[in-house]
C-alpha cells in the first residue's frame, strides 16, 4: 500500500510548493521517505538543527549556519536544486523578523528548484504564513508497514520459525492490529520488549504499552471494558439499531454499497444509562473504545489546543476501526458562544475542527457523544450528517425499572426472584437507573451494618428515604423532553409513566 502523506508531499515539491510543513514525531521515517523524493527527482537533501547546523548531502556539518535567520539567507542565496529540511524550527515561527524573513524566502523559491521543509511534531503556523506554508500530517505506519517492521524484527533474533505468528496467521494479524497507533519506533520497541519478557509477540504486552502511549497525551485515554448490552436495562430501540449498525463495519457491508457507520448522540437525562451504553457498545461491537476529555484538550499555550485535537483525531483513526467517547459533549463545549471574546477564539477553533472532522471523516471511527443539557449544545452539530441518529434517553418506564432492579440484584450475587421486582418497580416512579443502584448499594449497607440479609423491607425503605433528581430538575426534564419529541428518537420503545414524584409520595 502506497504512503498517502509521502505522495502528498512530492506532489508539493514537484508542483515548487516553496514551504511545507510536515506534522510527524517520526523523524526517521520522513527522512527516509525525503530521501527517497529526491533520488527520483535527482535533488539533494540538507538537513538543519538548531543544535547542528546545516548538514550537507555527504554527512559534513556547517556549524556557522546554526542560527535560524542565517540559515535562510544561505537558503535564499545558494544556487541548488535540493530540499531543505527544517527540524524543530517552529519556536522560531514567533519571532517578526523570522516570519519576515521566510515570506522573502517564499516569494524568492516560487522560481527556483529549492522548497524548505519544516518538520516538527508540533504544528504553528503564524497568521502571516498561512497562505505560504502548505500543511501535511505525516500518516503513522498501516498494516503493511507494521508488519514489515514485525517480519524484520523476527528475522533479526535468527529463529523466527519458532515464534507462533509464524505458525499462527491469525495471531500476526492481531498481532498487527494491536500496535496500529504507534509510530515505528515504538513498535519496534515494544515488540523487543515483548520478544524479551516472553520469547514471543505476546498481545496483553503490546497493548499495556499502546494504552500508556495513548494516556501520554493527556487527551485521550484507553478505556478497559467489562460492561456489556445485558448489563443495559431497557432502551430496546436504542439496542435494535446498534445491533443493526454493528454489522456495517464488515467487508460484506462495503461490497453491498453501505457506509461505515458514523455515530451517535445520546442525550437526556443523567443516570439513565447513556454512559453505560457507550462502554456496551465497545464490547458489543469488539472494538477499542477511547475517551476523549474535551476538557484536557485546551492548553494555556498558543495553538497548542488545536494542537491536541488534531492529533487526539489522528490516533482515533490511526487504530481505525476503533470508538471515539465523548462524555457530556456540552461541558467541553461549554464557552463556546463567547469564545471570540474570553479566550481568543481557541474553543470555537477547536470546536470548527472537530466539527470539520466529524463531517468529512472517511475512516471508520464511530463518534459516541453523550449530552445532558442540550440547550448547551450549538445548533450545527446538531444537524444532519455529524451523527447517523440522534436518540432521547428517558427516564426508565416500569418494566425497564423492573430489569434494572433484577440486573443490579444478580450482580450482587442476590437472586431477583426472591424480592417483589414488580413492587418496587412501581413505588420507584421518576428514579433513574443509577439511582436504581444506589438504592440496591445502600440497602446492602443498611443489612450489613444490621449483619442481616439484605431483603424487600430493606430496599423500600431506602426507595422512601430518597429523593430522585427528576424531582429536583422536573423543569429541565419537561424542556428536554418537549426539544426530543420532533428532533430525536426515542431509544425506548415503552412511554415513560406520566406520574410525578409527588404522586409517588402520597402513595407511600
Amino acid at each position: 500500500m502506497e504512503n498517502n502523506s509521502g505522495i502528498a508531499i512530492e506532489t508539493l515539491i514537484r508542483a515548487r510548493y516553496p514551504l511545507i510543513y510536515v506534522v510527524s514525531f517520526e523523524e526517521n521515517r520522513v527522512e527516509s521517505e525525503l530521501l527517497l523524493i529526491t533520488q527520483n527527482r535527482k535533488k539533494q537533501i540538507y538537513k538543519w538543527s538548531i543544535t547542528n547546523g546545516l548538514e550537507n548531502p555527504d554527512g559534513s556539518f556547517l556549524g556557522e549556519f546554526k542560527d535560524p535567520i542565517k540559515v535562510l539567507e544561505y537558503i535564499l542565496q545558494s544556487d541548488i536544486n535540493g530540499i531543505f529540511v527544517m527540524k524543530d524550527y517552529h519556536p522560531y515561527l514567533n519571532e517578526p523578523v523570522v516570519i519576515r524573513k521566510l515570506r522573502d524566502v517564499a516569494h524568492s523559491l516560487k522560481t527556483s528548484m529549492k522548497n524548505v521543509v519544516f518538520l516538527s511534531p508540533v504544528l504553528k503556523v503564524p497568521v502571516e504564513l498561512e497562505k505560504e506554508i502548505s500543511v501535511v500530517d505525516y500518516n503513522l505506519p498501516g498494516k503493511e508497514e507494521i508488519g514489515q517492521i514485525v517480519k524484520s524484527i523476527s528475522e533479526s533474533i535468527g529463529e523466527a520459525d519458532k515464534l507462533e505468528i509464524s505458525k499462527n496467521p491469525m495471531l500476526l494479524q492481531k498481532v498487527v492490529e494491536a500496535a496500529l497507533g504507534l509510530t515505528a519506533e515504538e513498535a519496534e520497541n515494544v515488540f523487543a520488549k515483548s520478544l524479551v519478557q516472553t520469547g514471543d509477540f505476546n498481545l496483553k504486552i503490546i497493548l499495556s504499552e499502546k494504552e500508556q502511549i495513548i494516556r501520554k497525551s493527556g487527551v485521550l485515554e484507553y478505556c478497559h471494558v467489562n460492561e456489556n448490552m445485558k448489563g443495559v436495562g431497557g432502551l430496546d430501540e436504542l439496542k435494535k439499531w446498534l445491533n443493526k449498525r454493528g454489522k456495517a463495519f464488515t467487508p460484506e457491508a462495503r461490497d453491498f454499497g453501505l457506509p461505515e457507520p458514523r455515530g451517535v448522540l445520546l442525550l437526556g437525562i443523567p443516570g439513565c444509562g447513556k454512559s453505560l451504553t457507550a462502554k456496551a457498545i465497545s464490547s458489543m461491537w469488539q472494538l477499542p473504545l477511547l475517551k476523549l476529555d474535551v476538557g484536557k484538550v485546551f492548553s494555556s499555550l498558543v495553538g497548542s489546543s488545536e494542537e491536541n485535537v488534531r492529533r487526539a483525531i489522528q490516533t482515533a483513526e490511526s487504530i481505525a476501526p476503533s470508538i471515539l467517547w465523548l462524555d457530556e459533549m456540552e461541558k467541553g463545549f461549554s464557552g463556546l458562544g463567547s469564545s471570540g471574546q474570553t479566550d481568543g477564539g481557541t474553543t470555537a477553533r477547536v470546536f470548527g475542527t472537530f466539527l470539520t472532522w466529524l463531517q468529512e471523516k472517511k475512516t471508520p471511527v464511530f463518534v459516541v457523544a453523550t449530552c445532558n443539557n442540550v440547550s448547551q449544545l450549538p445548533p450545527e452539530l446538531l444537524r444532519k450528517g455529524r451523527f447517523d441518529e440522534i436518540f432521547f434517553v428517558d427516564l426508565p418506564s416500569k418494566e425497564e425499572r423492573k430489569e434494572i432492579f433484577s440486573i443490579h440484584l444478580e450482580k450482587r450475587k442476590r437472586d431477583y426472584k426472591g424480592f417483589n421486582i414488580e413492587k418496587l418497580a412501581e413505588k420507584s416512579i421518576g428514579f433513574s437507573g443509577s439511582e436504581i443502584e444506589e438504592i440496591i448499594v445502600s440497602s446492602l449497607y443498611d443489612a450489613f451494618d444490621d449483619g442481616k440479609e439484605l431483603n424487600q423491607a430493606y430496599i423500600e425503605k431506602t426507595i422512601e428515604n430518597m429523593v430522585p433528581l427528576s424531582q429536583t430538575m422536573e423543569d429541565q426534564i419537561k424542556g428536554t423532553r418537549e426539544w426530543a419529541k420532533i428532533r430525536a428518537k426515542k431509544a425506548s420503545s415503552i412511554e415513560w409513566e406520566n406520574e410525578t414524584a409527588s404522586v409517588r409520595k402520597l402513595e407511600m
